[in-house]
């Protein structure tokens, strides 16, 4: 039963396989409504500092910021890209990675040149990988981001984009749509566009007021815009790691069925084998019984 025993170990060790990936489904799940939660509560703060921005820009139409000026013909874009520092995700990082690569061909198509801040394990490998100049990267946020660990590595990105070395800034990352669907989003960070500054009727009554600048509005407009980017990254952070433990639990409970799957058919097999080495064993005992009994 030599057979038997190597089936019996092959089903002992999907076993196991079956009860890690099992508990890692239901940590995913644990996790995923704490970082969906707290991807939500970012929302109103970068609401809030977006109206006050817009409101302000809009009153000052003399003055234009250094992130809302468009450096023409992107010939050096950079790339903030956001992944997450552990695998095990499904296709949550090849998804965005993939989109990233396209994006950079286009550049790259163009004549441009191209530097990326890596948020991320993952993303930082692969842009290594790949030879892409990385000039800062910030690793290990662990399962709650914390906004003074990405406002260094972004700073860099943000001061070559006011210093003229960078034309065009994009933010990588996955959407959250729902705990089944994650999206890869590649959309211009900067120039802030009128869009991303666009006010409803209801948000230009409610921001509609008169200010006192200290020291001067020039100073607070660029402040509040630095800040409003800031939130924009750490809500990227936030979908992305929201994205990260759906599609974890999402992949963990598949490897779990299909591990199901697989004991049973191993199941199957050693069964027939046990049968088929019983009725060999049968055989033999019948035919030297009547041998013996000749």
């Amino acid at each position: 039963m030599a057979v038997g025993k190597e089936i019996r170990g092959k089903i002992k060790s999907v076993e196991n396989t079956k009860k890690i990936t099992k508990a890692m489904e239901m940590v995913a799940a644990s996790k995923m409504r704490k970082a969906q939660e707290r991807m939500r509560s970012a929302r109103p703060y970068s609401d809030k500092v977006r109206n006050i921005a817009a409101n302000l820009s809009h009153a000052n139409p003399e003055y234009q910021s250094p992130y809302q000026r468009s450096g023409g013909n992107a010939n050096a874009a950079g790339f903030i890209v956001v992944t997450t520092d552990k695998g095990l995700c499904g296709g949550l990082n090849t998804n965005i990675l993939r989109a990233v690569t396209n994006k950079m061909r286009e550049v790259q198509g163009g004549g441009g040149q191209m530097q990326a801040v890596a948020i991320g394990g993952k993303g930082n490998g692969f842009l290594n990988r790949i030879g892409a100049k990385v000039v800062s990267h910030a690793l290990g946020l662990g399962d709650a981001p914390q906004i003074d660990k990405l406002i260094g590595p972004v700073k860099v990105m943000l001061d070559a984009f006011v210093e003229g070395k960078v034309d065009v800034v994009y933010l990588c990352y996955t959407k959250f749509i729902n705990t089944m669907k994650q999206e890869p989003v590649v959309e211009q960070l900067l120039p802030l566009t009128d869009s991303k500054l666009e006010q409803s009727a209801e948000e230009k009554k409610a921001y509609g007021w008169d200010y006192i600048y200290e020291p001067d509005a020039v100073t607070v407009i660029d402040e509040l815009l630095k800040r409003y980017i800031e939130a924009l990254v750490y809500q990227a952070v936030a979908e992305n790691m929201a994205s990260e433990q759906s599609a974890r639990m999402v992949a963990m409970k598949a490897a779990t069925d299909n591990a199901g799957t697989l004991i049973g058919e191993l199941k199957l097999i050693y069964n027939k084998t046990r049968q088929a080495a019983i009725t060999k064993e049968l055989s033999e005992i019948v035919s030297g019984a009547a041998a013996i009994g000749g």
